[in-house]
C-alpha cells in the first residue's frame, strides 16, 4: 500500500486518531499543571486572608457574646433583650456565629440561655426550675476558665471531651466556657460558636478544572471514533444486505463503493464478484438452453423423420387417388376432391407445425450480410396486405433519420417481420385497427430499432413474462412456439426485442439489431 492510500485507510486513521488523543491530553495537562502552579500561590494567600477574616470574626463575636453574658449576670436581664438591644450583627440569629449563650452557676444550673427553650421554667409556687448543664446539647466545650469543683460542672467537662476529641476537624462548632467571680459567687459564661469553615468553592473550581478539559478531549475522542466506527460499520451493513439480495436471486444490486479505505475494495470486489457471478449464471443458462436444444434437436429430427415418412406416403396416394380413383359420378367427385383436399390440407398443416419445432430446435445457420432495414419490413408486410385491406386494417412504414444496414440473415428476418406482422393482424380480429413499423437508428448508429405497434386487443400484465416462452400461447389454436421463433431468431442476430402492451390499448414489439457500422461484418 503506498503511502497516500495510507491516509485512507481505517487502522491508520484510528491510530492517528488516538496519537492525537494522548498528544492532546498530555498537553492539556501539563499547561494546567503551569497555571495550576502559578494559581496555588494566589489561591493560598486568598485562603490565609479569608482564614484570617473568619478568625477575627469569631473572635468578634466571642467577644460580643462574652460581653453579652457579663451584662446578663450584672443587670439581671435576659440574654435575648439584651441580643435585641445590642445591635451587634454578628449575634443575630441568621448570622450562625453564635449559635447559643449560657449562663451557669457553681451548680451547673442554667440561670439564663440564649435559646428559650433552656430558661429556668417559673413553678406555681412561684419558683424556678433549672435545666442541669449536661441536659444541654453543646458541641465540644473549650474550657481554659473551668476550675469548678462542681460535679455537674466538671462531668460536662469530661463528656464533652469524650464526646469531642482534639483531633477534630478544624472550623467545627465548638462552645467556649469564660468563669465569672461575682459578690453571688462564680458564675460561667458558656458561649457555643457555629461552623467557621473557609468557603472552598473556589478551590474545588479549581481542582476540578483540569478533569472538566480531560473529560472534554476524551469526549471529543469518543465523537470522532464512534463517527468513525459507524462510517465503518455502515458499509458491512451494505454487504450484508447485498449479500441477502444476491442469496435471493437480485445479480443486479451494487454496493456503493466510492470509499478509498479497506471497506472501499472490499465493496469494490464484491461488486466484481457479483458481476462475474452474473455472467456466470448467464452463460449456465445458455449452456443449459443449448444442451436442453441439442437433445431436443436430436429426438425432435428422428420424431420428425418418423413422422415425415408416412406424411409423405400419405401425401402421394391422396394424389394418386385423385387422379386414378375418382368416381365418375360428378357429385360423387365433388365430394372425393373435397375430401381429398382437405386431408392433404391437414398433411401440410402437420408438416408445418413439424417445421416450426424443428426450426425452433436446430442450431441456426445464418446468412449474415447487411440488409436494408426498411426493404425487409416492405417485403415482409406485402404478405399481410391483402388480409389487412379485407379486414380494413390500414398499415404503415415510416423511417426516422438515416439508418445504416443490419448485419442479418434475410430470410430470416423476413420470417420474424411476417410473425410479428401476422400477430398484430389476429389482435384486431374486429378490424378497422392499424399496423405501423417505424424504422429509427440508436447507439449513435450502432444498432438498429424497429418497433411495430398494433392498435388491437394488448396483453394482460400477467403473461407479458411468459410470452417468449417455448408452447406459451393465449390463443386456443395456437402452437405457442410464433414468438419463441422470434425471440430465438433475434438472439441469434445477436439483438434484443421487448414488448410493451395495454389492455384494448395496443401491443408493441420492439427490436434492435446491430449495423454495419458497429463492426461485427465490414
Amino acid at each position: 500500500m503506498s503511502s497516500i492510500n495510507l491516509i485512507y485507510s481505517f487502522r491508520v486513521r484510528l491510530l492517528l486518531v488516538l496519537a492525537t488523543l494522548l498528544i492532546a491530553t498530555l498537553g492539556v495537562q501539563y499547561y494546567l499543571n503551569r497555571r495550576a502552579d502559578q494559581k496555588q500561590a494566589t489561591l493560598n494567600l486568598h485562603a490565609q486572608e479569608e482564614s484570617a477574616r473568619i478568625i477575627a470574626e469569631q473572635e468578634q463575636a466571642l467577644a460580643a457574646a462574652f460581653r453579652l453574658g457579663v451584662m446578663s449576670i450584672s443587670k439581671n436581664d435576659s440574654l435575648i433583650e439584651l441580643r435585641d438591644r445590642s445591635n451587634q450583627p454578628l449575634l443575630e440569629e441568621q448570622a450562625g456565629r453564635v449559635t447559643n449563650i449560657l449562663v451557669v452557676d457553681s451548680m451547673g444550673h442554667v440561670i439564663d440561655s440564649l435559646n428559650p427553650r433552656y430558661t429556668p421554667i417559673k413553678q406555681p409556687d412561684g419558683s424556678l426550675q433549672y435545666f442541669n448543664l449536661h441536659d444541654v446539647p453543646l458541641p465540644r466545650l473549650i474550657n481554659p476558665g473551668l476550675q469548678a469543683d462542681d460535679g455537674d460542672v466538671r462531668q460536662f467537662a469530661q463528656a464533652s471531651a469524650t464526646m469531642f476529641p482534639p483531633e477534630m476537624r478544624a472550623g467545627a462548632p465548638r462552645a467556649f466556657s469564660f468563669p465569672v467571680d461575682t459578690t453571688d459567687g462564680r458564675f460561667y459564661v458558656i458561649i457555643a460558636l457555629g461552623t467557621a469553615s473557609a468557603p472552598s468553592g473556589q478551590l474545588n473550581r479549581a481542582s476540578l478544572r483540569p478533569l472538566v478539559y480531560t473529560v472534554g478531549i476524551f469526549l471529543g475522542a469518543t465523537l470522532i471514533t464512534a463517527f468513525l466506527v459507524w462510517r465503518f460499520t455502515q458499509p458491512i451493513k451494505d454487504l450484508s444486505e447485498a449479500a441477502r439480495r444476491v442469496a435471493a436471486g437480485d445479480f443486479a444490486f451494487r454496493v456503493p463503493a466510492e470509499r478509498r479505505d479497506e471497506m472501499g475494495e472490499l465493496a469494490s470486489g464484491f461488486n466484481e464478484m457479483i458481476a462475474k457471478l452474473d455472467r456466470s449464471r448467464i452463460i449456465e443458462a445458455k449452456l443449459n438452453q443449448v444442451e436442453r436444444s441439442a437433445v431436443v434437436g436430436r429426438l425432435a429430427s428422428a420424431i420428425a423423420h418418423e413422422i415425415r415418412n408416412p406424411l409423405n406416403y400419405i401425401n402421394l396416394t391422396l394424389d394418386h387417388l385423385r387422379t386414378a380413383l375418382a368416381p365418375e359420378e360428378s357429385k360423387k367427385r365433388a365430394t372425393f376432391e373435397r375430401l381429398a383436399v382437405q386431408l392433404k390440407a391437414e398433411v401440410t398443416r402437420i408438416n408445418t407445425r413439424i417445421s416450426e419445432f424443428l426450426n425452433y430446435t436446430r442450431p441456426a445457420k445464418l446468412d449474415l450480410r447487411p440488409l436494408d432495414l426498411r426493404a425487409q419490413a416492405e417485403d415482409a408486410l406485402h404478405l399481410v396486405e391483402v388480409q389487412a385491406a379485407e379486414n380494413g386494417i390500414q398499415t404503415h412504414i415510416e423511417q426516422k433519420g438515416t439508418v445504416p444496414p443490419v448485419i442479418g440473415d434475410a430470410e430470416s428476418l423476413r420470417s420474424v417481420l411476417t410473425n410479428l406482422f401476422i400477430n398484430g393482424l389476429q389482435a384486431m380480429d374486429g378490424g378497422r385497427g392499424q399496423l405501423s413499423v417505424t424504422i429509427s437508428a440508436e447507439d449513435s448508429g450502432r444498432r438498429a430499432r424497429v418497433d411495430v405497434t398494433d392498435t388491437g386487443r394488448g396483453i394482460a400484465p400477467e403473461h407479458l413474462s411468459q410470452l417468449f416462452e417455448p408452447y406459451f400461447s393465449t390463443k386456443e389454436t395456437g402452437t405457442g412456439l410464433g414468438l419463441a421463433i422470434v425471440k430465438k431468431a433475434i438472439d441469434d442476430h445477436g439483438g434484443t426485442i421487448q414488448v410493451q402492451s395495454k389492455l384494448n390499448a395496443g401491443t408493441t414489439f420492439t427490436i434492435t439489431l446491430p449495423t454495419k457500422q458497429n463492426g461485427e461484418k465490414k
